[in-house]
């Protein structure tokens, strides 16, 4: 078969299967264009999921008449025009090649009228043959209506699914833009039936923010979100993250922007899951709803059809400043640290959750770190209660201590100003279990051991931080066969293996020399481990898998040590763990992510005995 040029029509239809891929990505192309437009109203009308009709109505700038065939042609476009542009995108748009191919394979009509333009002008595309401009009665803005979507491509319709499905995929990507943007009124319909509709807020402020959060994740999530903004090297990430009592059995509530543009990123997704590995219970997802603004020139958002991805010029420090603001977030998650903000009244799930209207912003290292509260006990009280509570039940083989180097917050002065803690006062001990105590709003029930554990694992950590990574010498060395590929990445990364106690050096085109290896590990299997840092160093450009097996060990060791079921504490000893559970990062979760601590107030508590009724 002889080489030759392709008609315009199959072109246009060969790019809507990388553009096209359902009604959602109609909706999407369509809506977009419209924000890009200045839009501040769209209204998206939809029949059979989409299939039967997209009719998409906005406010913006519009079409001058003249134009309008120049919109269905393939890379005509009003959002770049250099070089310079592509690489610097501050548009949802710029390929200029979503009408033409949406046209291709539908039933398309193009209306719009410009401020000022005493009526609108129309465009029929039919199959992608283009029709005529026409004068119509139009209000500002542009209506696009796509009707019987792949009429004309039978093989791509058959894989379209049930309408409640497309419609359930538009009403998601919806959800999505919602999020991002809360200045804008949404209103969609359904087979002729109002379905949904996102108010605007002009202002759209951190509270018109908050209230869209929960308006579109619902207030459960908005309950339990922690507010999030920090700004460092030409970076800003701000958003809100979950408390980790709060996940999920799926990503669905996973949402991430770049510069306001909706994406999917494997290294931040790498990142935020870092973070929450120290807290979340195995097999959960963490649910977040996350804003990476940064210099459009250091995105490349220009590498897949859909602009579902991005690609970072400095993907290694981006992961890192993910990771790095999360992890100081969520190490302010402390049993209690919301109580004071709170205050009564709030909703009794009970595990630290503070309302994102309440103000509690995380401005890079936690702003919001509880004070020290008075216990109220003698100084040789307190002394005691602290000995007791770190040591082994009589007539076991061995004992727990926190490491001797750390300073212990000293409790022990009186309460002069009757101010109650957080955590509150213990009054008595459940079945060697839970510790029960008395604070300003109700009721508190702590998980002694789960608490203790948490407590011990901290300390551990902060112990061998201060100590660093020490390496241990190996008497023979390690000859490592690795891919080639893997073996670069040593040889390239050396510095940073050696800071996580690797002496590694390349001794051939697949082949690692190991002289050393992180000395606390090294019972362990440092060959697995090594290659699982090397793999991690060549994804995401970082690896915490040596801190990350370090931790699993300490927290083994905080587990054995921590006090067991039915060991029976007296009142000081149970205050005693009050008040470290208030001044231990992450105390809302063990070392499994299992909670620690939950509250019932005392109106919930009323309510069980129907008081007041």
């Amino acid at each position: 078969m002889p080489i030759r040029p392709l008609p315009d029509t199959l072109i246009n239809q060969i790019a809507a299967g990388e553009v096209v891929e359902r009604p959602a990505s109609v909706v999407k192309e369509l809506v977009e264009n419209a924000l890009d437009a200045g839009a501040r109203r769209v209204d998206i009308d939809l029949e059979e999921g989409g299939i039967r009709l997209i009719r998409i109505r906005d406010d913006g700038g519009g079409i001058a008449p003249e134009e309008l065939p120049l919109a269905v042609s393939r890379h005509a476009t009003s959002k770049i025009a250099s070089l310079d542009d592509l690489e610097a995108v501050a548009t949802l748009g710029f390929r200029g090649e979503a009408l033409p191919s949406i046209a291709s394979v539908s039933r398309f009509l193009l209306a719009s009228r410009r401020p000022g333009d005493e009526h609108g002008a129309a465009l029929q595309v039919d199959g992608g043959r283009v029709g005529e401009v026409a004068p119509k009665a139009h209000a500002q803005g542009t209506t696009v209506e796509v009707r019987d979507l792949f009429f004309n491509v039978p093989a791509r319709r058959k894989f379209l699914r049930a309408e409640r499905t497309e419609l359930g995929h538009i009403e998601e990507w919806l959800r999505s833009l919602a999020l991002a943007r809360p200045d804008v009124e949404l209103r969609v319909s359904h087979n002729g039936k109002p379905s949904r509709r996102y108010k605007p807020d002009a202002l759209a402020g951190d509270a018109e923010a908050a209230a869209r959060l929960g308006e579109t994740l619902g207030e459960d999530f908005a309950g339990n979100a922690l507010r999030i903004d920090h700004s460092g090297a030409g970076l800003r990430l701000h958003g809100w993250i979950a408390q980790p009592h709060y996940s999920r059995a799926s990503t669905d509530q996973q949402y991430f922007y770049v510069n306001g543009r909706a994406v999917r990123d494997r290294s931040v997704a790498h990142a935020v899951k870092l973070a929450y590995q120290d807290v979340l219970f195995h097999g959960r997802q963490p649910a977040y709803v996350l804003f990476l603004q940064l210099d459009p020139t250091r995105v490349d958002v220009n590498v897949h059809p859909a602009k579902h991805e991005v690609r970072f010029r400095d993907a290694r420090l981006i992961h890192d400043f993910v990771y790095r603001t999360l992890q100081d977030a969520l190490a302010q998650t402390r049993a209690g640290a919301d109580v004071a903000t709170a205050g009564a009244g709030h909703a009794s799930t009970g595990f630290a959750a503070v309302p994102v209207g309440m103000g509690a912003t995380v401005q890079g290292p936690a702003a919001w770190t509880p004070r020290p509260q008075p216990l109220g006990l003698r100084v040789d009280e307190a002394a005691s209660a602290y000995a007791s509570l770190y040591a082994a039940p009589a007539g076991t083989a061995t004992a727990f201590a926190p490491p001797p180097s750390l300073p212990r917050q000293d409790t022990s002065l009186p309460a002069s100003d009757g101010e109650v803690p957080p955590l509150g006062y213990a009054i008595a001990q459940l079945h060697g279990i839970y510790i029960l105590a008395e604070n300003a709003e109700g009721l508190v029930v702590v998980d002694m051991h789960a608490a203790h554990e948490r407590i011990g694992y901290e300390r551990l950590k902060g112990a061998h931080d201060g100590i660093g990574l020490r390496a241990q010498p190996l008497l023979v060395p390690l000859a490592l066969a690795v891919g080639e590929r893997d073996a670069d990445v040593a040889e390239r990364e050396a510095q940073t293996l050696a800071e996580l106690g690797f002496d590694v050096t390349r001794s051939g085109p697949q082949t690692l020399s190991v002289r050393s290896v992180p000395a606390l590990l090294a019972h362990a299997e440092p060959e697995a481990l090594l290659r699982d840092v090397l793999a991690d160093l060549r994804e995401h450009g970082a690896s915490r898998r040596v801190a990350a097996a370090r931790d699993e060990l300490l927290s083994t060791m905080a587990c054995h040590g921590a006090v067991r079921a039915n060991r029976r504490l007296t009142v000081p000893e149970m205050n005693a763990l009050l008040r470290d559970m208030e001044a231990t990062e992450r105390s809302g979760q063990c070392n499994h992510g299992r909670p620690t601590w939950a509250r019932f107030s005392l109106g919930e508590i009323d309510r069980w005995f129907l008081r007041g009724r």
